[in-house]
């Protein structure tokens, strides 16, 4: 690298770095069923885990198709092998036993949103926690900015999520961002692909118990908006979210590879 880049404003560095990013950055290549399986165990090996509480998602080939787990599985069990394709009424097209019921809300999200590649919904303990204070999620340490100005805010729990009314709601209530904090419950992410989706599941939780931490010390402060963008964009970078991922990946699989089966 030359001396020519301390010539260089901020913006034309980021610029540059975005073109190294796409030309050096690569992640690994697994199927989406077993990038769905990564992202399951992935989740619980951070913190995701609520016994067999929460969903994971993505798109079929077929229009109105899906992946997702199987209802009896947990995180840490779930594999490429035991995931089911269901429709929006949530009958199994492939694979054996049924979904959660509870997926009826991705299927009206997954209508209302076709930017929407992948759903994430857990009860993670920290944002758990937080949703049980009726306060949104606030985004105010550079780590987290991939999720600023991107989490929408359910102040109300409507109980279980397995109507459509909940569907609607929950549809309605995150909007076109890619996150939703639902009070009394946990979490919703809505990516463009099931690393990004996994990335910003992984933040939020991080988020959540950043804020309850900071908040018992004393006043959260605000951090600048445009800043906060411009690490959004910074971070938020298809081959950096599947770097990020492929790098969490391996981490899982050093455990085992058997949800790759």
């Amino acid at each position: 690298m030359s001396n020519d880049t301390f010539n260089l404003g901020k913006a034309q560095l980021m610029q540059q770095s975005f073109v190294q990013m796409d030309k050096h950055l690569q992640g690994a290549s697994y199927t989406p069923a077993q990038k769905l399986a990564l992202t399951c165990r992935i989740l619980f090996d951070n913190g995701h885990d609520s016994g067999l509480a929460g969903q994971i998602t993505t798109r079929g080939d077929q229009p109105g198709t899906y992946l997702t787990q199987r209802l009896g599985f947990g995180f840490d069990e779930t594999c490429a092998s035991n995931l089911l394709l269901v429709n929006e009424d949530l009958e199994v097209l492939q694979g054996d036993g049924m979904a959660n019921p509870a997926n009826r809300f991705h299927s009206w999200l997954y209508r209302a949103r076709p930017d929407v590649q992948c759903i994430i919904h857990t009860h993670a303990v920290h944002t758990a926690a937080l949703s049980m204070l009726e306060a949104p999620l606030e985004i105010s340490h550079m780590d987290n900015c991939v999720l600023y100005d991107d989490v929408a805010f359910l102040p109300k729990w409507p109980g279980v999520p397995v109507g459509n009314e909940e569907g609607e709601l929950i549809a309605k209530s995150i909007g076109n961002k890619h996150a939703l904090l639902l009070a009394h419950h946990g979490l919703l992410i809505a990516s463009s692909s099931i690393e990004e989706g996994c990335i910003l599941a992984l933040a939020f939780e991080r988020a959540a118990r950043m804020q309850l931490l900071a908040a018992s010390a004393g006043k959260i402060q605000p951090i600048d908006p445009a800043l906060g963008r411009e690490a959004r964009d910074w971070i938020l970078r298809g081959q950096r979210s599947a770097v990020t991922f492929a790098y969490y990946a391996r981490r899982t699989l050093r455990k085992g590879a058997d949800c790759l089966q």
